[in-house]
């Protein structure tokens, strides 16, 4: 699964609800990131709260699995952008900052790189909403989460 490759089908196309210099930005920290992975593993890709359920002979069961290959922080990416349907609730900046700074610690993770796969996945988000025939507006969930990481992040990202 080249989830990067999204960025490039949505740069080739006309549409331009998704700013130039967020997809840009997204898009260099995604590759950067990728580059420098390490830990590198077999992950579920969509772990999020809609995708664990528990079962009464199973217990705990993650469902959906996309089978992605990478480093843990990415993991972390879809959590920082449910639930999905309450923008509300994630795309705060002291929100997310808790978040972060909560799994980064439970998984003995790099704060910097939940967040920044957090902001290069919710334009990944954005673009898909586009793909499957959607309008991002201004409250698109992905696009509200990638506009709070990124006034997050350092002037070097």
């Amino acid at each position: 699964m080249d989830w990067a490759a999204g960025f490039d089908r949505y740069a080739a196309t006309e549409d331009r609800r998704i700013p130039d210099d967020l997809l840009a930005q997204a898009q260099g920290i995604y590759w950067d990131l990728a580059n420098s992975q390490s830990q590198i593993r077999l992950l579920h890709g969509d772990l999020q709260h809609y995708n664990v359920l528990l079962d009464a002979q199973r217990g705990w069961l993650a469902i959906d699995a996309k089978g992605v290959l990478g480093e843990p922080a990415f993991e972390i990416g879809a959590v920082l952008r449910n639930p999905i349907e309450r923008p509300d609730l994630f795309a705060q900046a002291s929100v997310v900052e808790r978040r972060v700074r909560h799994f980064a610690a439970k998984l003995m993770l790099d704060e910097d790189r939940v967040l920044l796969w957090g902001f290069a996945q919710a334009v990944l988000s954005a673009i898909w909403t586009v793909e499957d025939g959607h309008s991002p507006d201004s409250a698109d969930p992905g696009l509200l989460l990638a506009q709070t990481i990124r006034s997050m992040l350092s002037p070097l990202n």
